[in-house]
């Protein structure tokens, strides 16, 4: 999914320099709301103890 996130930061970022101001945000929001999931999982998996950190 990091992948996803990415690529999509990359296609807002290209998108903005070109001035297409519309797919620019919409990918921005995108990748905005993949990386919520991302932390939020990462932070549940943390705390439920499935990552330990010796």
């Amino acid at each position: 999914m990091i992948e996803w996130i990415v690529i999509l930061l990359v296609v807002a970022a290209i998108a903005s320099l070109l001035g297409f101001r519309g797919v620019a945000g919409v990918s921005a929001g995108i990748a905005k709301v993949l990386i919520l999931i991302v932390l939020v999982g990462f932070l549940l998996l943390l705390f439920f103890g499935v990552i330990a950190f010796a």
